[in-house]
């Protein structure tokens, strides 16, 4: 039984402290309900920034992406090396520096031939055509819907695990198999967007922010831009 205290005018008593106070109240839902509603959030934003890494098919990719429904931009680096993803609609554009494109051709060593060629595309932003490999390979990474759809799925049974904080933002944290299928953080302020997603499998851990913000997205000028032909370099 627990005393209760006159203070003045004040009736005070033992109370804990509700974990949901003044959030959007997504905490008190069941994880399954969580999960609907962040997905919804997600699909329903303007925009995101994803950064981070992913391993995918063997390789270990850190991204710091800004995407939205039309496109996407930014910057993606794999076993070292680094480069600048950017698609408006349909068109992919990637931009990387020489020693990049020397070493997609997939030879031990680059003859004066590929020395020029990959000077030429040294920092020039190339149209990737549409049936070549890289384009799968590397669409997804500027594709909002489908990166998300892919990434915020917890596998196994889902749990809630607890009240936590992302860059100074209240969360509560859903779990797929007690954290073995995965992760998410949830924001409790405002719309409940995913916040943080550690992968199942050791897969990856990305940061979701700036959700809603809206960006420029246009084609890169002519003069920025070197047309390669029917297909890129080959890794």
């Amino acid at each position: 039984m627990c005393a209760l205290v006159v203070t003045g005018t004040a009736l005070t008593g033992c109370s804990s402290e509700d974990p949901d106070a003044g959030t959007n109240g997504v905490g008190k839902l069941s994880a399954t309900e969580i999960q609907s509603k962040s997905r919804k959030a997600a699909t329903s934003a303007e925009a995101v920034r994803l950064a981070g890494t992913v391993v995918s098919n063997g390789r270990t990719y850190k991204l710091d992406m800004r995407l939205k429904s039309d496109g996407g931009t930014g910057s993606v680096t794999s076993e070292g090396a680094s480069f600048h993803l950017l698609r408006v609609g349909r068109h992919l554009f990637l931009k990387a520096g020489a020693e990049f494109w020397n070493h997609q051709d997939g030879k031990s060593g680059a003859t004066s031939a590929d020395t020029a060629a990959a000077d030429k595309l040294d920092g020039k932003y190339v149209k990737v055509p549409s049936g070549d490999p890289a384009y799968k390979r590397f669409i997804s990474f500027t594709d909002k819907d489908v990166l998300l759809d892919g990434l915020l799925t917890l596998h196994g049974s889902l749990a809630t695990d607890g009240h936590h904080e992302q860059s100074g933002v209240r969360t509560i944290r859903i779990t797929g198999d007690k954290g073995a299928g995965g992760t998410l953080d949830v924001s409790l302020k405002g719309t409940p967007y995913p916040l943080l997603l550690v992968r199942a499998g050791d897969a990856g851990t990305l940061s979701l922010t700036d959700w809603g913000k809206s960006f420029a997205l246009a084609e890169p000028a002519k003069d920025e831009t070197v047309d390669y032909g029917q297909q890129l370099p080959t890794s």
